[in-house]
């Protein structure tokens, strides 16, 4: 049909309702990603120069991740939220199940003492797409339990459950950041979908004793407390990577030593391309470059939760909802990830998102950038076919008045 009567498709497209994406969304995006190509670079050769494996081996590695990331966005951005709505609850089941894959014997990896990694050829960890899958299964849940969710207490209880499954098996592996992060994201999500505080608190009032007997469950886990507490009290040692951030943020001052003259990342600050890149930032571009980042993760946050208030009151719950969630996801991550490098929370193992050098969470990072950026064009779709409806009926109420 469209070879046949192209103009009149195109003009039935025009006369319809438009959407787009949110366009400071994607600048802050392209920002971002564009500083953790500089970044990566700056703070990853010393590491790889060292492994003998060639200077620009996790530059290369960062760009080829993000540009399959930028692909599958790509694809993501075209799809329609009901399509991904109506899958939710097969998708969290089949998430459930690569989660509970790492303890399988050949598929699952141990590194340093953790099963967090799948085989696949490459290494992939889960986790990274059990934080998009749960908010999709959320938002759908808050969508189809609208009323219990606001009135009935195991409306509330449903959803914290499912979370709670996710992070068992985060902590089995263990991973007590991810789970951490979960739970946050978790109860906002509800939160924001319209639940009532009191049955939130008394939920946290069961909960994080639960959380805080896991936290010290682990004898690592009390030492990094402990060390969180007073690093310089062993400085060499449980306190070595804390004390080199600071060491680092410390020598940047106001407006730092230089893009590439960092001395932190030369094998004093470990995990300088990952975990502790925002220290090398803080080193090379100082405060001004931290403020930057922050403030480029500020703005794609607030810009996600004022595109997911617009969708509640246009009646777009689900990708309202999905907006919620993400850009939650987003913004704790990328907090966390800060409060890490500045010594104001414990060591999460948390990378910063776009930034860090990575593979999976890069890749599952730009898949939920591309949903976000999907939510934002249907929201958009959604308000112009109300502006329409308002000036078609303000035309038919002025021709009825002439006539």
């Amino acid at each position: 049909m469209l070879l046949l009567f192209p103009s009149s498709q195109q003009a039935r497209r025009r006369q319809g309702p438009s959407g787009r994406y949110d366009q400071v969304m994607i600048l802050a995006i392209v920002a971002l990603a564009s500083i953790g190509i500089v970044m990566v670079a700056s703070a990853s050769i010393a590491v790889a120069d060292g492994k003998h494996i060639g200077e620009f081996y996790y530059l290369k590695r960062h760009l080829v991740y993000l540009g399959l990331g930028t692909t599958l966005a790509l694809v993501a951005m075209r799809v329609e939220l009901k399509f991904i709505e109506k899958f939710s609850l097969p998708l969290m089941l089949a998430g459930m199940a690569v989660m509970l894959a790492v303890f399988v014997p050949g598929i699952g990896m141990r590194i340093n003492g953790a099963r967090r990694w799948l085989n696949l050829g490459v290494s992939f960890q889960p986790v990274e797409a059990i934080k998009l899958i749960l908010i999709i299964y959320l938002a759908s849940y808050l969508v189809r339990h609208k009323q219990a969710v606001e009135r009935k207490l195991f409306g509330t209880v449903n959803p914290l459950v499912v979370a709670g499954l996710v992070v068992i098996s985060l902590l089995l592996q263990p991973d007590f950041g991810s789970s951490a992060l979960i739970i946050a994201v978790t109860v906002g999500m509800i939160w924001l979908g319209g639940a009532r505080m009191r049955y939130l608190f008394g939920m946290a009032a069961l909960t994080t004793p639960l959380l805080a007997a896991a936290a010290l469950s682990e004898d690592y886990r009390v030492r990094r407390l402990m060390t969180f507490l007073d690093p310089w009290k062993d400085p060499f040692k449980d306190g070595f990577q804390l004390t080199q951030a600071l060491i680092a943020i410390g020598r940047g001052e106001w407006t730092g030593v230089g893009l590439g003259e960092s001395v932190q990342k030369l094998f004093y600050l470990p995990e300088a391309h990952t975990d502790f890149i925002l220290a090398v930032i803080g080193e090379e571009l100082g405060l001004v470059g931290i403020l930057v980042v922050l403030g480029l993760f500020a703005l794609l946050v607030v810009r996600g939760l004022m595109i997911g208030l617009k969708g509640v009151e246009l009646g777009q719950h689900f990708a309202g909802y999905l907006a919620f969630g993400i850009s939650l996801m987003i913004g704790l991550q990328a907090m966390v990830s800060a409060g890490v490098n500045l010594g104001v929370l414990p060591t999460k193992g948390l990378t910063l998102p776009l930034i860090s050098s990575g593979g999976s969470s890069v890749l599952m990072t730009c898949v939920m950038l591309g949903v976000l950026l999907r939510a934002s064009y249907e929201i958009y779709r959604a308000e112009d076919a109300r502006r329409m409806a308002v000036r078609s009926e303000s035309t038919r109420h002025a021709e009825e008045v002439v006539s």
